[in-house]
């Protein structure tokens, strides 16, 4: 369609670059399956950081509420548009603007337009006025995918997803772990926050956690307190020996040194190594780093102690990474879980008699936990559960009847939630 002379090239719309990186970011997480986070940096290149910070703002509203604004979209137009056609996509973005981020309708649908230059753009000027006229809102809490409403309510019961889809509307709340677990008082009073557990801090809502007493003093760090729960099965160190493997960004390893253990941290990805660098040297803790693939890497001798925190599907973290709930389905959960089966059968060769292994998912998914452990040791007779107890975990967390930690949607819900988590503690025989 040939441009009217009148009307504006794209790239002079103010705010239209951010909206463009928006939908390349949106592309990338629902067509090729890329995690939100890797994708944003390839998307929103070249953008300063305010207009980055937008884009993320967009596309995590767009995939928190995709369900909803796909109903509204399908009521206002005769056929249905195809889940791939950019209108739909251009209206998704628009629609989230001007119903959960406000932005103004008018500014919200000119930035969205030059989208669709050359394409329809009439059908999505038409279709955003009529949404937007009846004056909607989004329901609250957001409707979660039909699949994963499926797939969760057939795993856990129909009572879990409507648990999960609460969790969806709150905010995710900052848990920080402590370097001294001793001035868990100290620090619970100096940051106004909540403590469910020697070193560890709920904090208030809206903080800025750099500016935060003790950050830059390496004092404490973040890290969910379900996440936290998997050193802390491991208990006191005492100058034995462990390996903290899938490590960075390094909160884990930092847990296991403070707490005395001698820290080897083996993670694939350089970039994240860099990370948990830096945070061990903010800390002051220390460990030693390992840049390797566990399928090809050993230690050079068994270990006291292993703490796998292994690759998964991460839809434990769905609300701080609502991506996952459209890019994660059967085929990627039987994927990784098969993988997740041969670290643990390699990894186990790797300990002392006697020692532990503490395996980790966040994943809300059986086959990535409850099922994988179960499997695990009808293959090794040679180990077994060693069930956690109350006294191991935060107030308000309590082991499975089977021994292992498994937190849902509905864990410490009254409290802000936690991340979803499987985490099993297993003991190898001593002969």
């Amino acid at each position: 369609m040939p441009r009217r002379p009148n009307m504006p090239r794209p790239d002079d719309v103010p705010g239209f670059p951010a909206r463009r990186a928006a939908l390349r970011l949106l592309d990338a997480v629902l067509r090729r399956g890329d995690p939100l986070e890797l994708a944003l940096h390839g998307a929103a290149q070249g953008l300063p950081p305010a207009d980055r910070a937008l884009v993320h703002a967009i596309a995590a509203e767009v995939l928190r509420h995709l369900p909803d604004l796909d109903a509204l979209i399908d009521g206002a137009t005769r056929q249905v548009l195809p889940d791939d056609a950019k209108a739909r996509m251009v209206l998704r973005i628009a629609l989230a603007q001007a119903l959960a981020l406000g932005t103004p309708a008018h500014a919200a649908i000119a930035t969205a337009l030059p989208l669709v230059d050359g394409g329809p753009r009439k059908l999505v000027h038409g279709v955003f006025g009529t949404v937007t006229r009846a004056e909607p809102t989004l329901p609250d809490p957001p409707t979660l995918p039909a699949g994963v409403l499926e797939r969760w309510a057939g795993q856990w019961g129909d009572a879990m997803p409507q648990a999960a889809a609460a969790a969806y509307a709150v905010r995710p709340p900052v848990d920080i772990s402590l370097r001294d677990a001793s001035e868990t008082a100290k620090w619970t009073a100096e940051l106004n926050g909540a403590s469910f557990a020697p070193g560890h801090v709920r904090l208030t809502e809206g903080t800025d956690i750099p500016a935060l007493p003790g950050f830059a003093t390496g004092a404490w760090w973040v890290q969910d307190i379900a996440a936290a729960c998997a050193a802390r099965l491991l208990g006191p160190g005492a100058g034995r020996t462990v390996l903290d493997l899938c490590a960075a960004p390094g909160g884990k390893t930092m847990q296991l040194a403070a707490a005395g253990w001698r820290v080897t941290a083996v993670d694939q990805s350089k970039k994240r190594l860099e990370r948990l660098s830096e945070n061990l040297a903010r800390t002051g803790l220390s460990a030693d780093i390992v840049a390797a693939d566990l399928r090809q890497w050993q230690p050079d001798a068994p270990v006291d102690a292993i703490l796998l925190d292994a690759p998964c599907t991460a839809t434990g973290i769905y609300r701080r990474h609502p991506d996952v709930l459209h890019r994660i389905g059967p085929h990627q959960i039987a994927e990784l879980a098969e993988l997740q089966g041969e670290l643990l059968t390699r990894v186990a060769g790797w300990l002392k008699p006697g020692g532990r292994i503490v395996y980790a998912t966040c994943s809300l998914e059986q086959a990535e936990g409850e099922a994988q452990v179960e499997r695990f040791l009808s293959a090794h007779p040679d180990f077994a559960l060693a069930p956690a107890t109350a006294d191991d975990l935060p107030n308000g967390m309590t082991p499975a009847p089977q021994g292992w930690l498994r937190t849902l949607p509905d864990t410490l819900a009254d409290r802000g939630g936690v991340d979803g988590f499987f985490i099993a503690r297993l003991a190898k025989a001593t002969n």
